[in-house]
């Protein structure tokens, strides 16, 4: 694999809004012309969603569609037909519009840990609670997406792959938060060494290209991903924290690649400014912070052999002092710096007193 791949400037996640695949893809090719993937339309239904599309790439694995979310059966039925259908619309669509084409092209499908999450078994349960489904599950998806990536280069002979894989349930599946079919209780977490071996057997599927895992989640466990092998890591810039600098300093150190979140779907910004400059600012504050850097103008350190200029003091009424005390002598202000009104001293008092008393004794 190339150890220094080139991506494009940017492209998409993934889903798109609607339900037409020339569309789609026309989309796809035009607005990301040095970095365009495959769409998926999960308007379309059950079957063009990511759990659907990635359950109908399966080797010897059916899943079908029930009121609770998607179950593995026995024998592939009409959603798991539906979904392929799908799948071969988009292919053809995307092998249409890349006519000619050289340079990187992305492709998604859910990673194992998501997929066991939201997958279910015959009694319900999601397939993480058991262990040996587990892998089975994560063997014939390897195998399912060898298959479509032969399948992809078949048709865009000229493009290099890069194989995302969407990891939105990861945080979860390590912390032991995916919660049972009753909701009253949550899966145990699963041990890092087999979430990151399961990892790094499926980017060897991939091994001749770029492998990004996605998440969408907060805390992204950047360190595991970072020693399973993966080429980048892409995230939502908005979730970041500083607990996660550290974890991303290393990643950047060594070499692993980061696509940050940036531009969401009907974001107001984009209406009032150009999604360059608004990207490249958010992109250029967070890197800023995330190296230590402040975007404030610096203060010119003061010169050894300047001298201290003498403190002026402004006219108008003295400050406190620092018990809150009035200067003696000094009128009290309240009110505004316009227009205050001005309560009398002492001094002024007595004055105005014997003024009184001189005019009363006339």
């Amino acid at each position: 694999m190339n150890d220094n791949p080139r991506f494009g400037p940017a492209t998409g996640i993934g889903s798109l809004p609607g339900q037409d695949a020339r569309e789609a893809v026309k989309t796809s090719t035009g607005t990301f012309e040095d970095f365009p993937f495959l769409p998926e339309l999960p308007a379309r239904g059950p079957g063009a969603d990511m759990i659907g599309r990635t359950a109908g790439m399966l080797v010897e694995l059916y899943a079908r569609v029930e009121p609770s979310g998607w179950r593995l059966g026995d024998r592939p039925g009409r959603d798991t037909k539906r979904a392929r259908s799908w799948l071969g619309e988009d292919l053809d669509a995307l092998e249409e519009f890349t006519q000619g084409y050289e340079g990187p092209l992305k492709v998604q499908a859910v990673g194992p840990w998501t997929l066991a999450a939201a997958l279910e078994l015959r009694n319900g349960e999601a397939v993480l609670s058991d262990a040996g489904a587990c892998r089975d599950l994560a063997a014939s998806l390897a195998e399912g997406l060898r298959l479509h990536l032969a399948e992809v280069r078949r048709r865009v002979p000229g493009a290099r792959i890069v194989l995302q894989l969407d990891e939105p349930s990861l945080t979860a599946v390590l912390r032991g938060q995916v919660r049972t079919a009753s909701g009253y209780r949550t899966h145990r977490a699963v041990d890092r060494q087999v979430v990151e071996s399961a990892l790094r057997d499926l980017a060897a599927v991939h091994a001749d290209g770029p492998v990004v895992v996605h998440s969408c989640a907060p805390d992204v466990p950047f360190a595991l991903l970072r020693r399973a092998g993966v080429t980048g890591v892409s995230f939502d810039f908005s979730l970041l924290t500083e607990r996660d600098d550290e974890a991303i300093g290393e990643a950047v150190e060594g070499g692993t690649r980061l696509f940050a979140g940036v531009v969401r779907a009907r974001t107001p910004h984009c209406q009032t400014l150009p999604v360059a400059s608004w990207v490249s600012g958010r992109c250029g504050a967070g890197w800023g912070c995330l190296r230590g850097f402040s975007r404030r103008r610096s203060r010119s350190p003061r010169r050894a052999d300047s001298r201290a200029r003498p403190r002026v003091r402004p006219p108008g009424p003295r400050p406190l002092r620092p018990g809150g005390e009035i200067p003696r002598g000094q009128p009290r202000v309240t009110g505004g710096p316009h227009g205050g009104r001005r309560q009398a001293s002492g001094d002024d008092e007595r004055a105005r007193r014997g003024a009184r008393e001189a005019r009363a004794a006339r």
